[in-house]
């Protein structure tokens, strides 16, 4: 009687008679899709299907009734469950009547985090980016860290959902996260408080005496810079505005900054693409059994006329990728860096069980405007395609040294070090004071970018509430997050003045810092002076 129970049991759910609806995410990566109905199957096949259910009902029988602990039917079912999942991909999961809770509250309503996005790499929690002035950020994890616990816990093998529900909680609570840069140094332990977080997503190189952003990287041939640390929902409308100030002021090219970006919203990504292409598709969909999906470009509202470069690196994911993918197609810029993450899978979460227990799972992936495939599948490797490449002659690869150099030297030019005292620093003044020829970034070595991967580097938003903890595809929808750091003692407020002597080992390592170059911004700065040259002559 009991195996009978199991298998008509496991039969209703395989078959789908516990799913009852569909909760609606909007990120990039997560995209509400009404499912379509397969063709009834033959009655050999459903012959087959019942063979193949009895040996999973013999299974769980004989667990339940003979193994030496004691385990509820639930368990074995959960488990049975995960373990089907866990042979898809990362980013379709199980989400239990316990956490069901949680997880509607990171889709519906806001959550104190600590400010960073994660991903998996094989059992390994990694960080694909903090977010600029969060809690994480100040302590110092950056893109590519190894988290290797969480209150004392072990990661290893953990899930994204598990990992973003130990890192979530109230504002103004603790968590310790033990964790290792990407370089091997030995491990770091750090208690670091919640808060609800607010970021910006549309950063430039270098901020002016009043905070604000100055988004024009090279004043003397007019080459604007937009750095992008993930689509939320404001990023589109920051981004048209910067481009009105840039234009009011002259801009003649354009650098777009997506490294390190996690991705955000769709629809922030679709908008951000349509500002620069006039016409022809943006992305689209494509899956199995989910109705296609197509977003054109219109010609209103569209910046045009003048050259672009997209900066991406291994860390772009998800919306970024969309969006320098839409312009690398259409032509309408050149892409400089590193071959891009390959996040390009859309999610349904399918309720179970009236609404108390879901099924998150990847149904589509991704199409540029080629045609090709943004995602990476578990079976992909290096000479399949998947993301986005740079151009040819474009791609310039950092080390592991470099890579972190540029996050490091970021991280220290997004910090307002005299902020607290009411006045600019002495580098923001010297941008201010020079004339244009000599506040040349290349030469200066003024890069831009690495900050945020995030949502993994990446913000949130809503009101710019970041999903802390998730991977790009499992930021908040409504906040999205989308996803570096000044230690917490380096803090603006406790800067010291620049008068005070230094010792020498920080005098060696501030020569360091200003020695740094980013050949990635210097390729695309190199890049858009040729083209500029071209069109004067």
């Amino acid at each position: 009687m009991d195996r009978r129970v199991w298998l008509f049991s496991l039969i209703l759910a395989l078959g789908g008679g516990m799913a009852t609806g569909l909760v609606v995410p909007t990120l990039a990566d997560e995209v509400s899709e009404k499912s379509t109905t397969e063709a009834p199957k033959k009655p050999g096949e459903i012959q087959d299907d019942y063979e193949l259910l009895s040996v999973l009902v013999d299974t769980l029988d004989q667990v339940e009734r003979n193994y030496v602990k004691d385990i509820s039917r639930r368990e074995l079912l959960e488990a049975a469950i995960q373990g089907v999942l866990e042979k898809l991909d990362p980013y379709s999961s199980y989400i239990t009547q316990e956490d069901m809770s949680r997880f509607r509250t990171t889709v519906e309503s806001s959550f104190g985090g600590i400010g960073i996005q994660i991903t998996l790499d094989g059992e390994q929690l990694k960080v694909l980016s903090p977010l600029v002035g969060t809690p994480a950020y100040k302590a110092g994890l950056m893109a590519g860290d190894r988290i290797l616990e969480i209150n004392g816990e072990s990661t290893r093998g953990i899930t994204i959902d598990k990992a973003v529900e130990k890192l979530k909680g109230e504002a103004g609570t603790k968590v310790t996260i033990k964790y290792q840069h990407a370089d091997g140094s030995s491990p770091i332990s750090s208690q670091l408080e919640r808060e609800v977080i607010q970021v910006e997503t549309v950063l430039g190189d270098l901020r002016k005496s009043n905070d604000h952003w100055d988004f024009m990287l090279d004043r003397e041939h007019k080459i604007g810079y937009l750095r992008i640390t993930a689509f939320s929902r404001d990023t589109a409308d920051d981004v048209r505005q910067a481009l009105v100030n840039l234009k009011s002021e002259g801009m003649q090219a354009l650098i777009l900054d997506l490294r390190f970006n996690p991705g955000g919203l769709l629809t922030a990504a679709i908008e951000i693409a349509d500002l620069f292409v006039t016409e022809g598709k943006i992305v689209s969909t494509e899956g199995r059994n989910s109705k296609p999906r197509t977003w054109e470009a219109e010609r209103d509202g569209t910046f045009e006329g003048f050259p672009m470069v997209v900066l991406v690196n291994s860390y772009s994911a998800s919306a970024s990728e969309i969006v320098a993918a839409c312009l690398q197609d259409h032509d309408r810029a050149i892409v400089i860096g590193e071959r891009t993450w390959g996040k390009g899978s859309v999610q349904n979460v399918i309720e179970l069980e009236e609404g108390r227990s879901a099924l998150k799972l990847t149904t589509a992936s991704y199409q540029r405007p080629n045609g090709h495939k943004i995602h990476r599948f578990p079976d992909d490797d290096e000479d399949d395609e998947w993301g986005v490449m740079p151009n040819d002659g474009f791609e310039v690869k950092l080390n592991s040294a470099e890579t972190r150099a540029l996050v490091e030297y970021r991280h220290d030019r997004d910090i307002l070090v005299a902020h607290a005292k009411g006045k600019p620093s002495a580098e923001q003044a010297k941008a201010e004071e020079q004339p244009a020829e000599e506040a040349k970034p290349a030469e200066e070595s003024q890069p831009a970018a690495g900050e945020q991967p995030a949502d993994e580097g990446a913000k949130p938003e809503d009101e710019k509430k970041s999903d802390e903890g998730a991977a790009a595809d499992d930021a908040k929808p409504e906040d999205a997050p989308a996803e570096e750091e000044k230690p917490a003692e380096k803090a603006p407020d406790e800067a010291p003045a620049q008068e005070e002597p230094q010792d020498e080992g920080k005098d060696a390592a501030d020569k360091e810092k200003a020695a740094f170059v980013d050949r990635q911004l210097t390729k695309a700065l190199d890049y858009l002076r040729a083209e500029l040259a071209k069109q004067s002559k």
